[in-house]
């Protein structure tokens, strides 16, 4: 892997430079600036553009497991700092990852580099989510002092109401994410989010019926809308487990088509609804297996292919399904994917996806970090 001082001299910045910087968000000169220093040393498909004309490495850094300590942080700090010192200009993270703890290293990481002259803002697409109620640096010792916490934070600030919340602990009012994106702001170091998630709004489905989503979806649609043109986000989405994988009318289903078209209703046909995730890999496979979604004109469709119809990019989470598929994969799998490893193989198997953006891979050590890479340089 470069390392951070070479990767310094590659953008014609020492390492160590403290030179103002303006900190704004991703952009298509500046991912594809970054996407520049790379041209010839992966395979031509590794970086990808998004629709806002973003290039977007195809790999992306995941921050979802792992401990709430100073350990498991130093950790992602190292797999940060070697990420995006070595083509990964992707990250993702929600401020519920960790207790806020992972938002919080990816701060510190992108702030350092950017002062030592490694990156600028620009060039770095920056995706989080909101939706369930975070904790703060550590879990409460109860559910007693997790009530505690909720009513001091959100619920006497007027930020939520007991309403609000299902399941004790999500909710999508604009109230909220409004506040959860301000707080992923300051705990990132930035003064905008490229893309700005609902985080399974298909929990809502527990409580309420679909009609009732689809209201708070609407509300919600026109709060982010707003977060756009203050610049403030630069797109919005939902990342799903379950909604986008389930059979159209199962309990707890996303429509994307639905979806789309509350957000044609909100904006017109330049909305900013442009992007989803959902869990795809070797054994999670609906996406491709099973047409969950269906159209206008009643077809059932693969999630992949609404996707591509309805011009939204696509995310997948858990490649490797929190680190199962990194071992023991048939050897017919094996024979078709290649690579050297099974989480290879397993990344491999996404990548190939049509409509795929990028691969969300929780990488918690440089050696993660290589491996994932190894088998999509240019040797």
């Amino acid at each position: 892997m470069v390392s951070v001082s070479e990767m310094a001299k590659r953008t014609n910045a020492p390492a160590g430079s403290t030179t103002p910087h303006v900190i704004t968000r991703a952009s298509p000169a500046g991912t594809a600036r970054y996407m520049s220093r790379w041209q010839g040393k992966f395979v031509p498909d590794f970086f990808r553009q998004a629709r806002s004309g973003l290039a977007v490495s195809s790999v992306a850094l995941g921050t979802y497991l792992g401990d709430s300590d100073d350990a498991t942080d130093a950790l992602y700090a190292e797999a940060a700092r070697a990420a995006l010192a070595n083509g990964v200009n992707t990250i993702d993270t929600a401020i519920n990852y960790r207790c806020q703890r992972s938002e919080r290293v990816i701060g510190r990481v992108l702030q350092d580099l950017i002062g030592e002259g490694v990156l600028r803002r620009d060039e770095v697409v920056i995706c989080t989510k909101a939706g369930y109620v975070p904790l703060d640096g550590t879990p409460p010792a109860s559910r007693e002092q997790y009530e505690v916490y909720l009513r001091h934070e959100y619920l006497d600030r007027g930020v939520l109401r007991p309403s609000d919340l299902v399941g004790g602990g999500h909710a999508i009012t604009p109230a909220f994410l409004m506040d959860q994106l301000h707080r992923s702001m300051r705990n990132l170091g930035v003064q905008s989010v490229d893309y700005f998630y609902i985080h399974n709004p298909e929990q809502q489905l527990s409580a309420i019926p679909p009609s009732e989503l689809a209201s708070r979806m609407r509300i919600a649609f026109e709060a982010l809308e707003s977060c756009v043109s203050r610049g403030e986000i630069g797109a919005y989405g939902c990342a799903t487990w379950s909604g986008l994988r389930l059979p159209a009318g199962s309990h707890g289903h996303l429509s994307l088509y639905e979806l789309a078209s509350i957000a044609t209703d909100v904006a017109g046909k330049d909305h900013h609804f442009r992007i989803v995730q959902l869990p795809i890999n070797l054994t999670m496979s609906e996406a491709v297996r099973v047409s969950t979604q269906r159209d206008a004109r009643g077809r059932l469709v693969h999630v992949i292919d609404a996707a591509a119809e309805l011009g939204i990019d696509l995310v997948v989470s858990a490649p490797l399904l929190q680190g199962q598929l990194t071992h023991d994969l048939p050897d017919e799998v094996r024979e078709l994917f290649g690579g050297s490893t099974d989480a290879q193989r397993a990344l491999a198997f996404v990548r190939t996806l049509p409509a795929v953006l990028t691969a969300a891979v929780g990488m918690k050590h440089p050696a993660h970090v290589d491996e994932n890479l190894s088998a999509l340089r240019v040797a």
